[in-house]
């Protein structure tokens, strides 16, 4: 396969992926019959909010009102829903305001109403109402230092929950007595519904106590007014138990699982045995794309454990411990590691890129990697493995002209990552 094919399989295979968790494909199947005799009200937050709000309008029979957040570029236009745009990954004041708003819409409801909430990755930033007692500024340092430190999606959203007003069950007892149907696109390994965007309609498990092991884990200094609110237990979330939860039902319609088995299919269509080795791999990125490379080198020069020609596939999410000062997010920062491995191994081609369209804070979904990659940047003087020790995969890649821009693809179930073996 010439590697101008190779590189367009992997392009399709990312859009095939991106195609599969759409809105406008996933959704329709799970929206629950209008009340007979309350009102409906839509709510919701994430990078996909805006077009799943979008969906709703065009099949929706009947009266129709409600308030999403998603990110800055990520709107879309609906006609009774309105759509708010609010900062990634570190909240700002629209995203603050826009939470509040939403408190306030469903403050009052009765039993005979229906709130349909729309979430997806990307939802717990942008819903950002701090606790009493606690400032946005606060918030935002914290979540600032976690983005940073290596933790895991998990792990950050547990501290997320018990730092707000509105995480962690606190927006669905705010709807309470009226019915709370959640539909959730899950970027988060494992597709647990209280994870995603820091269960906003779902009870919580996990404790102030938990979140404060997770931040002295990490080593995150905090001010003393939210040790105060960890350590006295007046952030703790509403749990399982709250009967306000009973009448409430939630639907995962899009999973990265599903963006990966449409990618395989993809491959398979152009003769290329696919092979999904996980949905939800976690780690550092760049240590992931060690494992990843051992992986390749081991099919590429033995044939084992696969045959050539294949395509390794994986999602799930990884994580950057910032040490240096470039640009680029995990996927491109696991794609420069890969590349530091393979060193020009012949017949590996691959690429690893963000489902949102979004890799980090940056304008690319992520990369491609060929196998003449790290040669033509030692030819533009571009060292690989002084670029990946200074976190700036975007550099790298973009000095190739290899960054995958996409746009917001108004979807979320993170990383995607193919790895063509020829």
């Amino acid at each position: 396969m010439q590697a101008s094919k190779a590189r367009q399989l992997l392009l399709d295979m990312y859009n095939g992926a991106v195609g599969a968790v759409s809105a406008e494909k996933c959704l329709p199947a799970f929206l629950p019959k209008p009340s007979p005799q309350g009102r409906t009200f839509v709510i919701g937050a994430g990078k996909g909010a805006a077009a799943m709000a979008s969906v709703v309008e065009q099949h929706w029979q009947g009266d129709l009102a409600g308030l999403v957040v998603t990110r800055y570029g990520h709107g879309t236009d609906c006609k009774r829903i309105e759509v708010v745009e609010a900062a990634h990954p570190v909240p700002d004041e629209a995203g603050r305001r826009a939470a509040g708003r939403m408190m306030e819409m469903v403050h009052g409801l009765t039993e005979n109403d229906l709130v349909l909430c729309l979430i997806s990755g990307g939802g717990s930033a942008l819903l950002a109402l701090p606790a009493e007692g606690i400032t946005l500024e606060q918030k935002q340092a914290v979540n600032k230092a976690l983005l940073k430190s290596g933790a895991t999606i998990s792990e950050i959203n547990c501290v997320r929950k018990h730092l707000s007003a509105i995480k962690g069950g606190r927006l669905a007892l705010a709807c309470a007595p009226a019915r709370v149907v959640t539909l959730l696109i899950s970027d988060v390994p494992g597709d647990d519904p209280g994870v995603i965007a820091s269960g906003p309609t779902l009870p919580d498990p996990t404790t102030c106590e938990q979140a404060l092991a997770i931040l002295a884990k990490y080593a995150i200094a905090i001010p003393d007014n939210v040790r105060q609110h960890l350590a006295s237990g007046a952030g703790e979330t509403p749990k399982p138990v709250d009967a306000r939860f009973a009448r409430n039902e939630h639907h995962v319609i899009a999973t990265a699982q599903q963006a990966l088995e449409a990618a395989a299919q993809v491959a398979r269509s152009a003769g290329i045995t696919p092979y999904v080795l996980s949905d939800e791999i976690e780690g550092e990125a760049r240590d992931v794309g060690l494992v990843h490379a051992a992986l390749a080198r081991q099919v590429a020069l033995r044939n084992q454990p696969f045959q050539r020609p294949c395509v390794l596939i994986s999602g799930g999410e990884t994580t950057v411990t910032v040490r240096g000062k470039g640009r680029g997010g995990r996927n491109a920062e696991f794609l420069l590691s890969l590349a530091t491995v393979l060193n020009g191994l012949d017949g590996v081609h691959a690429i690893a890129c963000d489902t949102d369209g979004i890799d980090g804070s940056e304008d690319n979904a992520g990369a491609l990697y060929a196998p003449d990659s790290v040669a033509r940047a030692d030819a533009l003087g571009v060292r690989a493995r002084a670029m990946l020790d200074n976190n700036d995969g975007y550099g790298f890649f973009s000095a190739l002209g290899d960054l995958v821009v996409s746009g917001p693809t108004r979807t979320n179930v993170n990383d995607f990552r193919a790895i063509l073996i020829l």
